[in-house]
């Protein structure tokens, strides 16, 4: 199920507005363009636009043209509107051809058809294409509607309007349209809606993107020279248009030279495996020209032959790229047809896949969602909203992702500052891309804040510290942490925001600099998590990030730390709450850790029992509720608190033997524990009566409970009146049938999933 954001909601109601007003007979037939930067959402802003006006009745049923520019885009876009189709009544379909086209659009109502601008383009250059509907319910949706890739200027808007005289455009952009652009504006109209880079970081839509420089000299050949300089003067010499292509080509000719492939795919590598250690994901290489995306594949598959295999199920990296059979006989293993593409598209989607590094020319550069790509490693001149679309490929929302890394090895600086006065003159706000000094003044200011918790307790003597000295040390940090004022959460917040920053900053050198002490702080951090923790699920604060991930020997040398070792308690099994055990934790001389692992097994044994006994579960769960009130408030202290614990414990292993006692099995046991919380029937009924009722239940519910009565009103109906039967049999008194009859169900609900199984 797909929900539409705040941002898609409103811009979705003010779209379709502005729509009823253009299609109207006094309106211009331009809506307008819908500007939602890279990422937040923008082609299913476009299915959620169709669907709404497919339904409006002042519209009587339209046909919807979905315009794009390339062939993968028009599949990409298409993927999403097929897969919503319920929501736009009818199957989408694709132009195959320009006669095609010609067909579709020649119904007299309905229909939404997805075309390349190419089809819209008559045979022959200067034609006039033929009118094909007159209907003013047509509304045309170009996808990144800019005038370079729409050509405007050679006949888009004519061709269209030939064809389709009375439709309608809006246009959908990921990057702003620039000033000196009159054409969109003329075709589209005005803005309609703004979502801009701040805004989509703010709501975490986004993550932000961060820029680091790691340019790569060329350096020239003294033999080559002489020779560029012909070529240089033959280019200076030849119309713009040869210029253009000749000054590519010599450039592609020295950002492909042997020695600076080389020097390129070392850096890279290892700059590659370092962001890997702290934050798993994948990495995008974005290559000049075709040849050197095949040798910077053959130069990093030298460097690391593991990552190299034929086949395309296998293998860490690939060369993603279009080709034909006349290419070089060393190219044919990249080249592929579109169904191996869109294999291993999916391979590079799937975080879990090995499938982590992929070299592209123009590929997957646009429209194109993994979002697990974490590191784009850019050594093509590029700019505009191309650079900006590019690099958007790293801003997608992924896990504990903190943010996506730019990685420059050819110059683009220049480049994302004019961009981002565009955008800025644009009315948009948030940075393109942030200098990556950005996220180590981050990392540095967060690595003070949790020096600054620990300020008091002599952490530094535990980074050269190993086996028992070390975990007593872990188990001491942890219990100072727990002295502080409210110093869990704190320690916990700032520790996450430490590895979040950490995570960005990787392999700078000031990162890798404190890298042991982030291990070190993690391990602290995830003594406290899984001492305070419970089985069922994670911690607000672990939420936030999965540090866990952070834990690794990549870090901090260490393996993820046990907490009883940490405390210096003998791994509990079964027998948890022995008094064995719970003389241990009485002992242990850090006593804020001791109180802090009691309570999390307390927790984890009541929610055990939740699932069994509900009644029992909520008895035991208010009285430890109540001891750490009392400790919070501060009317008891560490040592008074524990021992309030271990009492409850004693509670809890004495319960395990209750059912034994009456002859009960635990099911039996848990609807006795319900019955029985009601003092005036045990007094009516005593004992052996309620154990009779108890095994009766027992056998009515577990035979009337299917998979989804928990949900089927008419079988907890039917439910309820087995119960309340077999309660007035025995006599239970009339009064308390109500609230017996809700806890029973209660009770069976906690069992029926295992029931079921």
């Amino acid at each position: 199920k797909k929900a539409a954001a705040y941002h898609q909601y409103h811009a979705v109601r003010k779209a379709v507005n502005r729509t009823l007003e253009a299609v109207s007979e006094e309106g211009d037939r331009r809506i307008g363009v819908v500007w939602h930067t890279q990422g937040s959402g923008k082609s299913l802003s476009m299915v959620f636009y169709a669907g709404k006006l497919i339904r409006h009745p002042q519209m009587q049923n339209p046909t919807i043209v979905v315009l794009t520019d390339r062939n993968d885009l028009d599949d990409q876009l298409f993927g999403t509107f097929s897969a919503n189709r319920q929501l736009l009544r009818q199957e989408p379909v694709q132009a195959e051809s320009r006669e095609h086209l010609r067909e579709l659009l020649r119904t007299t109502a309905g229909g939404v058809v997805f075309t390349t601008i190419q089809k819209f383009f008559p045979e022959q250059k200067g034609d006039i294409y033929p009118m094909l509907s007159e209907r003013r319910n047509i509304v045309v949706i170009a996808d990144e509607a800019h005038r370079s890739q729409y050509d405007f200027i050679d006949g888009f808007a004519r061709h269209m309007r030939d064809a389709l005289p009375n439709a309608s455009f809006i246009g959908f952009t990921g990057t702003p349209i620039e000033k000196d652009d009159r054409n969109t504006p003329a075709v589209f109209g005005g803005y309609i809606d703004r979502y801009d880079i701040q805004r989509a970081v703010e709501d975490g839509a986004t993550v932000p993107i961060y820029y680091e420089s790691r340019l790569a000299r060329i350096e020239l050949n003294e033999e080559i020279k002489p020779m560029l300089d012909r070529e240089f003067e033959e280019i200076a010499e030849a119309n713009e248009e040869t210029a253009r292509k000749g000054r590519w080509q010599l450039l592609e000719k020295l950002v492909g030279a042997k020695e600076r492939i080389e020097l390129v795919a070392r850096d890279l590598v290892e700059h590659f495996e370092k962001r890997q250690e702290v934050l798993a994901g994948k990495g995008m290489i974005v290559c000049m020209s075709r040849r050197i995306a095949v040798e910077m594949y053959e130069a990093i598959t030298k460097l690391r032959p593991d990552w190299h295999s034929e086949d395309d199920d296998k293998g860490k990296i690939k060369v993603v790229m279009s080709g034909s059979a006349s290419d070089p006989p060393e190219w044919q293993q990249h080249i592929r047809g579109k169904p191996q593409r869109e294999a291993l598209a999916r391979r590079f989607k799937d975080p879990n896949d090995e499938l982590q590094l992929v070299i592209v020319r123009d590929m997957w550069l646009t429209g194109f969602d993994a979002p697990s790509l974490h590191t784009m490693y850019i050594d093509k001149p590029m700019s505009g909203h191309n650079l900006m679309q590019a690099i958007a490929r790293v801003n997608r929302v992924f896990r504990d992702k903190p943010g996506g890394l730019v990685v420059d090895y050819i110059g683009i600086a220049d480049s994302l500052r004019r961009a981002l006065a565009v955008y800025a003159a644009s009315g948009g706000r948030g940075e393109v891309a942030l200098d990556q000094e950005e996220a180590v003044a981050v990392m540095k200011e967060k690595y003070e804040t949790v020096v600054d918790l620990l300020h008091g307790f002599d952490y530094r003597r535990l980074l050269s510290a190993a086996g028992q000295e070390r975990l007593q040390g872990l188990a001491e940090a942890a219990d100072y942490v727990l002295t502080l004022p409210d110093g869990k959460k704190r320690y916990l917040n700032a520790v996450t925001a430490l590895s979040k920053a950490f995570a960005l900053a990787v392999p700078h050198e000031d990162a890798l600099a404190i890298r042991d002490e982030v291990g070190l702080f993690q391990e602290i951090r995830a003594i406290l998590a899984k001492a305070t923790q419970s089985k069922s699920g994670r911690s607000p604060e672990e939420l936030e990030a999965a540090v866990q991930q952070l834990i690794s020997k990549a870090v901090s040398g260490v393996d993820v730390v046990d907490i009883f070792a940490a405390a210096g308690l003998k791994r509990p099994d079964i027998s948890v709450l022995s008094e064995e055990f719970l003389d241990e934790v009485r002992r242990l001389p850090q006593k804020h850790l001791a109180l802090e692992t009691l309570r999390k097994l307390l927790m984890d044994e009541i929610k055990t029992r939740q699932r069994k006994n509900v009644v029992q579960a909520r008895k035991f769960s208010e009285m430890l509720e109540e001891a750490m009130r009392k400790y919070h408030n501060r009317a008891i202290e560490t040592a008074e608190v524990i021992e309030e614990l271990i009492e409850i414990a004693r509670e809890v292993r004495a319960a395990e033997k209750r059912g034994e006692a009456l002859g009960l099995s635990d099911d039996e046991l848990a609807f006795y524990d319900a019955l029985e919380a009601n003092d005036s029937a045990v007094a009516v009924l005593g004992d052996e009566t309620l154990r009779q009722i108890a095994q009766e239940l027992v056998k009515a519910v577990r035979k009337s409970a299917t998979i989804d009565w928990k949900v089927r009103e008419s079988a907890r109906a039917k439910l309820r009146v087995i119960v309340k039967r077999i309660l007035r049999r025995y006599g239970y008194p009339p009064d308390k049938q109500e609230k017996a009859t809700q806890t029973v169900l209660e009770q069976a609900e906690a069992l029926s999933e295992e029931w079921v199984a």
